[in-house]
């Protein structure tokens, strides 16, 4: 067997994102910059925050967001239905 060759995928130098800006040196929320030596706060896996009030904020925001767009859905979903209900209803039956 010859020797193997490391794939790329899992060596890459840079994250995707922007050029020179490793995944961990800014607060996700305020852009602090993040010290190697300070405690760094994490949420949905991998976006870091510089504090608890930074990482709570984006909570709230996130939670906002899903609820404006459970609203939408809900708009839509019961505005469809109307128009289909008012489509029914407005037909005939002519009787001969």
């Amino acid at each position: 067997m010859g020797a193997s060759v490391p794939c790329s995928f899992f060596f890459d130098d840079e994250p995707l994102g922007e050029p020179g800006m490793p995944a961990l040196d800014a607060c996700a929320l305020c852009a602090k910059p993040l010290a190697r030596d300070s405690d760094i706060f994490m949420y949905r896996g991998d976006t870091p925050f510089c504090s608890e009030e930074c990482r709570h904020e984006q909570m709230q925001l996130d939670a906002i967001c899903s609820r404006q767009a459970a609203r939408r859905q809900l708009r839509l979903s019961s505005g469809s239905e109307a128009r289909r209900w008012h489509q029914d209803s407005g037909k005939v039956s002519v009787a001969s």
